[in-house]
Order: structure tokens, then sequence, then C-alpha cells
């Protein structure tokens, strides 16, 4: 019985975080937009939004790495330490 509840929250845990990381990719892209739409709207430009789009993704994938490699950073660390390696990017001699 405890095994199914330990399986049931993995995939919530997991189905939060791919929600997490859609939120933060969407609101990322969709401010930068909304700021280029009203900044050539503005000054009757036309490459702004285009620019500021671009720059969005960029900023929502940068965020959504730094997310996910804080999440499993953890996880390698316990399987470095139960592998008996202190030091794994130190070469033996």
């Amino acid at each position: 019985m405890k095994h199914k509840k330990e399986d049931n929250r993995t995939t919530f845990q997991t189905l939060a975080l791919v929600s997490q990381l859609g939120i933060t990719m969407i609101t990322a892209i969709g401010i930068a937009t909304a700021v280029g739409v009203w900044l050539d709207r503005k000054l009757g430009t036309s490459w702004i939004t285009a620019v500021l789009f671009v720059m969005g993704t960029a900023a929502g994938g940068q965020s959504a790495y730094r997310m996910i490699r804080k999440i499993y950073e953890p996880e390698q660390k316990k399987e470095r330490d139960s592998s008996g390696e202190d030091y794994p990017d130190v070469k033996k001699q």
C-alpha cells in the first residue's frame, strides 16, 4: 500500500513541475511580448515586439533550466554519496 502512495506522490510532483515550467515560460514570453507590442504602438515601430519575444523566450528557458537544475541537484548529490564517490571531478592517479 505504501508503494502505491509514493507512486501517486511522484506523479503529482511531476505534474506540478510540468505545470510550473509551462506557466514560467508563458509568463515570461507573454510579458515580454506585451511590452513589445505596447512599445511598438507608442513608438510607431514594428520590430521591438519580435526582439522582446525572443528575449522573453530566452528568459523563460533560462528560468525553467534553473528550476529543473535546482530540483534534480539534490538527487544527483544523493546518488554520488551513495556510490561512495567523494570527488567526482578529481581523477584518481
